[in-house]
């Protein structure tokens, strides 16, 4: 029999590609629903809000005005613009439309970024628990990635001792997240200033600054790593869009900000992978920028705040369960440490995060995601961008389902 062609012929890059372990739940979960099952999936990392009318608007009248071609390959100047603008008022910050590269969602420039930089055996940190595309974004570009796990008692933040112990002579990239997915965190500037000291004595590495949920936050608005930090602009790419802020996820539209060299570098590689961005939602995004929907900016947030508290304020009683409760973004990060050791009523052990998760699904059609997706167990994330009726039905679910563990697992210790 002839030896199958695949995956023989595959590279070594795509051989160690995954599915995001996101969109597997998420599968999951739309397989038990349509097979008739109650399914609340609690998964995806999507507003529930639908793209504000005065930006779909735009879009229409951009439409009707024959926006219709290929766009630059680095974004409209017109976006660019706007993106350079909003960096200027909304953090003081240096930036001219040359600074900005507009790409098919803030996924692509963080591709386009490794891409262009790494060579094999380049070395990228990530803290754990971290957003799954970093590293496999990393290893399908050649590059090895540098975990740097972090602990729930420092909030799950990269501490200046671990980055620079982390810190080598191949690390090109230091991946920071905040306010962060999965686990909420936001770093204070004094924590940023902590961490920009360790890398003035690296002036080698490279700082991708993921910002995405910047909009998203409930004490305080986040700092921004260049605010605190100005002098490390020269090598700082600061990765944003209007997915979350502007719920416009299909849109496809995200921008990375950085050094000159850096963004022709990203739009040299983009001309060979994709051209330019979307005509039309280049036309809505900047819509969006010019404050076509600014309410609804504060609408969300607050409604975001209101249902972080929900989440904590429910699961924090339930048995097995800690809830560290988030500072921005619209994900709690729960631990699972307590239902590790139990048994399910059908007599199987509970071993893992992966296992709890399953559990809540099987049991009472709650669809999270494992922790150990995210680099760090035993944990489950779980997505409040959800309607309050639901988010309040997942967690009378969930504590049906760890109370049905914490008998047997009462029993065992």
């Amino acid at each position: 029999m002839t030896e199958p062609l695949f995956p023989r012929v595959l590279s070594r890059r795509a051989r160690g590609a995954e599915l995001s372990p996101i969109a597997a739940a998420g599968a999951r979960a739309a397989r038990l629903a349509a097979e008739g099952r109650s399914i609340i999936v609690l998964t995806s990392g999507e507003p529930d809000f639908d793209t504000p009318a005065p930006i779909k608007d735009a879009a229409g009248a951009a439409l009707a005005r024959g926006q219709t071609k290929y766009t630059p390959t680095a974004g409209t100047a017109a976006l660019r613009q706007a993106v350079a603008q909003r960096y200027r008022s909304r953090h003081g910050l240096e930036a001219a439309a040359a600074n900005v590269i507009v790409s098919n969602g803030g996924k692509q420039v963080i591709y386009l970024a490794l891409n262009a930089t790494l060579d094999d055996g380049d070395e990228v940190i990530v803290p754990a628990p971290y957003w799954p595309t970093f590293p496999d974004a990393v290893r399908i570009n050649g590059g090895e990635t540098v975990i740097v796990r972090t602990q729930a008692g420092q909030g799950f933040k990269l501490t200046p001792q671990a980055l620079r112990e982390a810190i080598t002579a191949r690390t090109k990239w230091l991946i920071l997240n905040s306010p962060a997915n999965p686990s909420g965190a936001v770093y204070g500037a004094d924590e940023l200033a902590a961490l920009a000291a360790v890398l003035r004595e690296a002036p080698h590495v490279l700082v991708l600054w993921d910002e995405m949920y910047e909009a998203i936050w409930f004490d305080q608005p986040p700092p921004h790593l260049l605010a605190v930090a100005p002098d490390l602009a020269g090598r700082t790419l600061a990765v944003n869009g209007v997915s979350k802020t502007y719920a416009m996820t299909g849109w496809r539209i995200g921008w990375g900000v950085g050094p000159q060299p850096l963004i022709h570098a990203l739009e040299a590689v983009q001309s060979q992978v994709s051209s330019g961005a979307s005509s039309l939602g280049q036309a809505a995004a900047l819509a969006a920028l010019q404050g076509a929907a600014e309410g609804f900016l504060e609408t969300a947030r607050l409604a975001y705040a209101r249902r972080a508290r929900r989440v904590a304020d429910g699961l924090a009683g339930i048995p097995g369960l800690r809830v560290h409760a988030p500072q921005g973004s619209f994900f709690a990060w729960i631990g699972v440490e307590g239902l590790i050791g139990a048994r399910r009523p059908d007599g199987r052990p509970v071993e893992h995060d992966g296992d709890v998760a399953d559990w809540l699904l099987e049991a009472e059609g709650v669809a999270v995601v494992r922790g150990a997706a995210y680099g760090l167990s035993p944990y489950l994330r779980l997505s409040f961008a959800a309607s309050d009726a639901d988010i309040d039905a997942a967690i009378e679910r969930i504590g049906r389902a760890a109370t049905a563990l914490a008998p047997a697992q009462e029993a065992a210790a």
